[in-house]
């Protein structure tokens, strides 16, 4: 009898360890499908702006500032928790989605701004200004900032006419 519980509690103890060693690599496979999401965003951005679908490209950007937006939620949940690791990696995720969304919309402004759609250029880097208020995104807005300067060089905006 006792071996017979010795046995059953060596297997339980196996399988606690299995499973505890199989959790991070299933968060980190959340960590990748996120990155995966991202980065099939991107890439249906650029390629709809390829095509001279701006609307589309909007769309794509938008999933990525959604797929933000739930990161954050998530992160702010979570931040009374002591030091997780999961944490670590949805602020990491939070960051990527962030930047990413931020430095597309600088791209759409260019491609506006080359395709001689100014006021819709301009609309799009002030987005840029209005939206990402962090601390970490200030070169965002500063790219912006002097976007909308070179802007108004090449086509003056309604209010310094």
């Amino acid at each position: 009898m006792a071996i017979r519980s010795r046995t059953s509690v060596l297997w339980q103890g196996l399988l606690l360890l299995a499973l505890c060693l199989s959790l991070p690599h299933c968060s980190h496979d959340i960590h990748e499908k996120r990155t995966d999401v991202i980065k099939g965003h991107v890439e249906s951005f650029y390629e709809h702006l390829k095509h001279d679908r701006v609307a589309a490209a909007v769309r794509e950007n938008e999933a990525i500032e959604q797929l933000s937006t739930q990161l954050g939620e998530m992160v702010t949940r979570r931040v009374n928790q002591p030091g997780s690791n999961q944490i670590d990696r949805e602020w990491t995720d939070l960051r990527t989605a962030n930047e990413t969304a931020a430095q597309n919309w600088l791209a759409l402004g260019q491609y506006l701004s080359i395709k001689k759609h100014y006021a819709q250029s301009r609309a799009t880097y002030q987005r840029v200004i209005d939206t990402y208020t962090g601390a970490s995104e200030r070169t965002y807005r500063e790219q912006a900032a002097r976007a909308i300067r070179d802007l108004d060089m090449l086509s003056p905006s309604p209010a310094a006419r």
